[in-house]
């Protein structure tokens, strides 16, 4: 049985509080009366995922089985999520080979041999050949790569083709490629409730001028909130491409989630309420935390990116965009979804060392306000579980580091637009075409592993909402350049940071601890 999500209240005898930290952990004692609230504990996963794939491609949500739809001399292009899920990365063999291989098998039974295998990036990164590897298997990558098996090029101009353009002018632009094909079928990892649907490929197989009329300033600061995409304005602007794209191309979607079965044994201490450590967990908890407070930061982040996560098939569905992206919601929501009684003053956060746009990388400052006020803070379906004009307090040492190979427009974004400006609409406007349309960036994106140089403007755009929202941002740990030039404060504890809040929240704010990771969402009523 399964247990669910719950909520409790600190009292003075409760034990302190384990907060991720990036490539660390922090450890402190909470003030009585703060209201924690975990996430529930994995789902049970599916007794037999091959069999249930098959079942889901026999019987798909409206459309034809899988393999009425494939006939000899037809081309056939199968389209599937990067690198950035699961976090952490998943043990052998991924969702995505698992169902490949099932489509496959189909295709050949049927006679067909035109079969191109695209990974979905959109403006991410390549994938290398070993994160590839990892994702699809070796027989996958023998038969395919790298001729038939490749990352999608958001800057190939041949190679990209407009499908229309919506009611409100906005592009669609896609894969030509996907576009000429017979059938695309799209294959996922839905890990949290903002992905999925029509936006697999309305940001996977999308250029620049198609994704920007939907990861924008306006359309991020109108989404309420991402994770509840009937209340997404992102949301919103994708599903009008996809009522395009659905009338020029026919999509198989399948679309797979996991438990939150994240970490393995050894690391099974973030996944625990401390009131459940037992003598192991306590002793791999210190030696974790030791080790990573005297070892240098490069090396803990070594140590934390070679965590690999026992996750397992909890769902997979197939057939048509919205029945299919509607039973994978209940899904995630079966899995993540806590409902809580009133939002919070303050809401704390340990925020973990990997995210989807550091995946064997480092998190920069960039990508830690993305993670906090982006991803963190929307987690929730109605309301946000912090109350407007209220703070969050994170834990995250913000690092003044950068990875010029996988991040090369990040640190000239930090230097140049943070320093004139924080507010996503003025840094869209003043500077976004000058990085976007950037020779060097669109090089370095199609021919190394390089985040497009676009990027840094959406994941700073991302938490426009909770800018407009909050009251104040307050980093523990935080380092004293990174937090002021993003506009923010910093405190070395919890409760040095309650203090730096006060004059915004008063001297009793109600508090609550959601206690990350892994994933999970609240409903706040």
């Amino acid at each position: 049985m399964t247990r669910p999500g719950f909520v409790t209240t600190l009292e003075k005898s409760s034990p302190p509080m384990m907060f991720n930290a990036g490539d660390g952990f922090h450890y402190e004692k909470l003030p009585e009366g703060t209201r924690v609230i975990y996430p529930p504990g994995p789902v049970e996963p599916l007794a037999d995922p091959k069999v249930a794939i098959e079942r889901a491609l026999l019987e798909p949500m409206g459309m034809e089985p899988l393999h009425e739809l494939l006939h000899p001399g037809m081309k056939l292009t199968i389209v599937f999520d990067d690198v950035s899920c699961p976090l952490p990365p998943m043990k052998p063999p991924d969702n995505r080979q698992l169902v490949i291989e099932k489509v496959l098998e189909k295709a050949y039974a049927k006679g067909v041999d035109d079969i191109h295998l695209i990974a979905a990036l959109g403006l991410h990164r390549r994938m290398t050949e070993k994160e590839l590897r990892w994702a699809l298997g070796k027989d996958i990558m023998s038969s395919f790569y790298p001729d038939r098996l490749y990352n999608y090029d958001a800057e190939d101009e041949e190679g990209n083709t407009v499908i229309g353009h919506t009611e409100r002018g906005e592009e669609v632009r896609i894969s030509r490629r996907a576009a000429e094909s017979d059938l695309v079928v799209y294959v996922n990892i839905n890990l949290v409730a903002m992905n999925g649907g029509h936006k697999s490929v309305h940001t996977g197989i999308s250029p620049y001028s198609s994704i920007r009329h939907h990861h924008n300033a306006e359309t991020l600061r109108n989404t309420r909130s991402l994770m509840d995409p009937p209340n997404s304005a992102m949301h919103g602007s994708i599903n009008r491409m996809g009522e395009i794209l659905d009338n020029a191309v026919k999509v198989f979607h399948i679309e797979t989630t996991l438990n939150n079965a994240a970490f393995p044994s050894m690391f099974d201490f973030m996944a625990k309420p401390e009131h459940e450590w037992n003598a192991i967990t306590k002793a791999n908890f210190l030696a974790n935390h030791k080790a990573t407070q005297f070892m240098p930061r490069k090396a803990a982040r070594k140590v934390f990116q070679s965590i690999v996560a026992p996750h397992r098939m909890t769902s997979v569905q197939a057939g048509a965009t919205e029945p299919v992206h509607a039973e994978t919601l209940e899904h995630i929501y079966r899995q993540q979804l806590v409902r809580v009684e009133g939002q919070a003053d303050v809401l704390l956060l340990g925020v973990p060392y990997v995210g989807p746009y550091n995946v064997n990388s480092i998190m920069n400052p960039i990508l830690v306000h993305n993670y906090v006020l982006g991803y963190l803070f929307n987690l929730y379906k109605g309301r946000p579980l912090v109350r407007e004009g209220g703070v969050i307090i994170a834990t995250h040492p913000v690092p003044n580091e950068w990875d010029d190979a996988y991040h090369p427009s990040y640190k000239p974004y930090f230097d140049e637009v943070i320093a004139e400006t924080t507010d996503p609409h003025e840094g869209e406007r003043r500077f976004q075409d000058k990085y976007a349309l950037d020779p060097w960036y669109r090089t370095l994106y199609r021919s190394s592993h390089a985040y497009h140089g676009f990027h840094p403007f959406t994941t700073w755009q991302w938490g426009a909402h909770a800018l407009d929202h909050l009251g104040g941002v307050v980093f523990v740990g935080g380092d004293p350049h990174t937090t002021s030039r993003m506009g923010y404060k910093r405190a070395d504890t919890v409760a040095e940071a309650l203090q730096v809040a006060e004059p915004i929240v008063g001297a009793s704010p109600s508090i609550t601890y959601m206690h990350i990771p892994p994933l999970f969402m609240v409903e706040v009523s």
